[in-house]
């Protein structure tokens, strides 16, 4: 993870030299020098942190240089915070020779010195114990470290089960392609994890020999792996095609393979595609013979890989774990080969399913662990020593399943193993919020900001990157498939595990791991005793609860480094104001999380202190009366969620001045001018997500009712009146335009009988998705079917609770013909909708 560390930290290196704080600019130089010596070895940590895995001595030297990071980083803070100080505290030249200032000058001056000496020693140390150069040299170290990976059309069919449905969905596509007359040639993906089975799908399709082989005039099967050639997949292409050319160059290649495949149909299969960058396939794609429906298949780990090669949603095939029939044959053809398949041990039956489901239907795990089994005796009490150890003898006997998915650890880009890592504080079978670690992510710095990127994008990029490799699972998703929730397979969560202890990132027995997990059952000793924390996360699983007593949470203020301190879903012996009496200490603190905790009545006074938080999230904190009027002076706040609390009545006013804020949930107008009128949206230029909640009239004011038309980055409004009061506000509403960029739109619990009447494809021609639930609406507006052909482009849309809306589905579909997903549920005078039972549970439309 070396690599991981040193790129954050050189990232947030460079955005604060750029800021030119008085601290930073006066140790600019040696922070420049030090700047120089990590970028020299940037180039070398990639191979290293493989290297450590077989060199002890590499480990230990790459330990020593992860805690030189982690040091110059908490220097880099403390500069900045200094810098800070001075500018709202100083008295002209008095404060340049103070004893306090001079004594941080000399001490960090110093010890930035020593640390950039010792970095320089530990790349002489590597350099000799590797020989050459080698940290100048970008391509010194090549895949012979890495396990070979190599694939073939050629399988055995009796170690195959449940593939059945997946080969036929290929299959069909396959054939669809000739019957329709792609002039293009047909890409088809196979996308998963490692050790899912997507190459065993490739090859099950490659040989169904019959069908195949009257359907395609040519085959051909190229292992791409890891490391290739653009000359060496073409090369493979042409074997496959009986001819195995040497000396020709790239172009002449190309020309022989559009020469044997001109007016025939083939099939090629790529399999084991990893990185994004596909140029290649761009250059030899252009270059073969297109028609006749011709498909290639791609198999890869990568989401973004089959996009990138021509993939289309439509024609992604993401291969299922396998259930526990299919994964208890699976293991009776391995681990009872003698046997013929299968299990003559009565007494191992119940056993053996239960060292199986430990594999969660991966295969090559289920594959591996059959192996192991084949070669231990047919003893109860032996089986049953490998159930209770399961992790530890499958380690010792068998690393396959390890190595496979490693593999994609590796890979990754510096930035996503850090937040890969993060994963490793949550329980087993834990359903991990995606909000939670995209802020934490973003509290820590290890999401790379781009210039006109928002944090909060990046931080959503960077949780789609994980997803798009197949690390971890989409659990909970809304109608318009933004993710909620997702969970880690075992196999995976085990493999974080050992990389997030081998690395400190967050292990419970040592006393310098940056990162903890609060639950019911943590080490609370351990916890205090570790000054080195970064972040405290509650990973406690849904439903439950933390019970924090006084004297941890009065200990959670210690931590001087601290960046993330999320004590969500947690229950506190006293009022939480007076435990964080001192949490104005945490000077470094980004990301703080209150969420559903309880009694939070008010925020501790020294909360004003925290002038480098960034995300504040109190959402679901009932008990919360009043917010401080200090939180207007936090400048760099980007995400503010004060959703869903019912005893909030406003914000402070002057909340306009936070020109920073990208997220603001739960945003209440003021009926007074002791709080945050609406008008002051218009300030908050850069807010991308808005949900406000509205329930009087004169909550909005008429020369107000502009305030967010001129959000020009508002992507996603929501607006709830819930317990709203008076017929009146139904009147405001209508004239509450929206800026016309908005992408997503929620309704709720809506007052009016007619929709409003901004709600129409000329007042929102970008609208993508419409969530409309509860309420009183009961038509639409003559507007909102559009005019002179203008129509919607909303391709989803959401109807809920709504008893009393009349629509008629051929009308929606006329108005609404880019429409691919509606859900509706609790409608029941709705006609025509090809939906069951619209008036219940109702269900979930797809467009064919």
């Amino acid at each position: 993870m070396a690599d991981a560390i040193v790129s954050v930290f050189l990232e947030k290196l460079l955005n604060t030299l750029a800021e030119e704080g008085l601290y930073v600019t006066k140790f600019r130089e040696q922070f420049e020098k030090l700047q120089t010596e990590l970028q020299l070895m940037q180039c070398f940590l990639k191979d290293a942190d493989r290297l450590k895995r077989k060199n002890d001595t590499i480990n230990k030297v790459l330990a020593v240089l992860r805690e030189l990071i982690y040091e110059a980083e908490d220097i880099l803070a403390d500069c900045q915070l200094q810098s800070r100080d001075d500018a709202l505290f100083s008295n002209g030249c008095l404060t340049c020779i103070s004893p306090r200032v001079l004594h941080f000058k000399h001490q960090n001056g110093k010890r930035i010195n020593e640390i950039i000496g010792e970095i320089t020693q530990i790349k002489q140390n590597i350099q000799s114990l590797l020989g050459g150069a080698l940290l100048f040299q970008p391509n010194a170290i090549n895949g012979k470290d890495q396990m070979p990976r190599w694939s073939s059309q050629v399988y055995d069919h009796t170690m195959v089960v449940g593939l059945e449905a997946d080969t036929k969905k290929i299959k069909d596509w396959l054939f669809e392609a000739a019957r329709e007359g792609k002039q293009e040639i047909l890409a088809i993906g196979v996308v998963g994890m490692g050790g899912l089975g997507k190459t065993t799908i490739a090859q099950k399709v490659f040989n169904i020999e019959k069908e195949i082989d009257d359907h395609f005039d040519r085959r051909m099967w190229v292992s791409v792996s890891q490391t290739f050639t653009e000359e060496q997949i073409m090369r493979s292409m042409l074997r496959n095609l009986g001819d195995a050319s040497v000396g020709d160059d790239a172009n002449e290649l190309l020309k022989k393979i559009n020469q044997y495949l001109l007016g025939k149909r083939y099939l090629i299969v790529m399999d084991d595609v990893w990185g994004e960058d596909v140029a290649w396939w761009g250059r030899i794609s252009q270059g073969l013979p297109k028609g006749n429906g011709s498909c290639v298949i791609i198999t890869t780990r990568n989401e973004r890989v089959s996009r990138k090669m021509g993939v289309k949603e439509t024609r992604i095939h993401r291969p299922k774990f396998l259930n526990k029939d299919y994964s208890w044959l699976l293991f009776q053809k391995i681990a009872f080969a003698a046997s013929e398949g299968q299990c003559i041990y009565p007494d191992l039956e119940d056993v053996g399913k239960e060292i199986v489901d430990k594999c969660e239907g991966l295969p090559l795990a289920i594959k591996a662990v059959g192996g192991m089994m084949l070669c231990k005796a047919s003893y109860y009490h032996e089986w049953r020593r490998i159930a209770d150890h399961f992790r530890d003898e499958l380690a010792e006997n068998d690393d396959s399943v390890m190595a496979s998915l490693q593999l994609s650890y590796d890979e990754l880009p510096p930035y996503l193993k850090s937040c890969f890592l993060s994963f490793s504080l949550y329980p087993e079978d834990c359903v991990i919020t995606k909000q939670q670690v995209v802020h934490w992510w973003i509290g820590e710095g290890f999401v790379p900001l781009r210039s006109g990127r928002s944090s909060t994008d990046a931080g959503e990029d960077c949780f789609s990157g994980l997803i798009n490799r197949c690390l971890i699972e989409v659990v909970d998703k809304t109608y318009n498939g933004t993710i909620l929730t997702c969970k880690m397979h075992d196999m995976v969560r085990e493999l974080v595990i050992k990389i997030a202890k081998d690395d400190a990132f967050s292990v419970t027995n040592k006393t310098n791991c940056r990162h903890s997990g609060i639950t019911n059952n943590m080490d609370r000793k351990q916890l205090t005793a570790n000054p080195k924390l970064r972040g405290l996360v509650s990973t406690t699983k849904s439903g439950e609860v933390n019970k924090i007593e006084s004297s941890t949470a009065k200990k959670l203020s210690e931590f001087r480094y601290l960046r993330v301190l999320d004590v969500s879903k947690s229950i506190f012996e006293l009022p939480i104001g007076s435990l964080l009496f001192h949490i104005g200490s945490l000077h470094h603190l980004t990301y703080l999380s209150l969420s559903n905790t309880h009694p939070l009545i008010e925020l501790p006074a020294s909360f004003e202190k925290l002038t480098n938080l960034q995300i504040l999230d109190l959402s679901y904190c009932q008990n919360l009366r009043t917010l401080p009027h200090n939180l207007i002076t936090l400048s760099k706040l980007k995400v503010l969620d004060v959703s869903n609390c019912g005893s909030l009545e406003c914000l402070p006013k002057g909340l306009g001045r936070l020109s920073n804020l990208e997220v603001l949930l739960g945003f209440r107008p003021a009926r007074s001018s002791h709080g945050c009128c609406i008008g002051e949206l218009r300030n908050l230029t850069r807010l991308r997500i808005l949900g406000l909640h509205l329930t009087h009239a004169d909550e909005v004011e008429e020369n107000e009712v502009n305030a967010m038309a001129n959000l020009r980055d508002l992507e996603n409004l929501s607006i709830s009146c819930f317990d709203s009061h008076g017929s009146d506000l139904t009147a405001k509403l209508d004239k509450l335009y929206p800026p016309q960029q908005l992408y997503e739109l929620s309704l709720k619990f809506y007052p009016g009988k007619m929709s409003p009447a901004w709600l129409n494809p000329i007042a929102l021609p970008l609208l993508k998705y419409l969530s409309i639930s509860s309420g009183n609406l009961a038509n639409v507006n003559q507007n909102f079917w559009g005019y002179n052909n203008i129509v919607w482009k909303i391709q989803g849309l959401m109807l809920e609770s709504l008893s009393d809306l009349e629509l008629e589905w051929p009308m929606l579909q006329e108005a609404m013909q880019s429409l691919r997903i509606v859900n509706v549920s609790w409608c029941p005078e709705l006609v025509s909708f090809p939906i069951d039972d619209v008036g219940f549970r109702g269900g979930v439309w797809i467009k064919g």
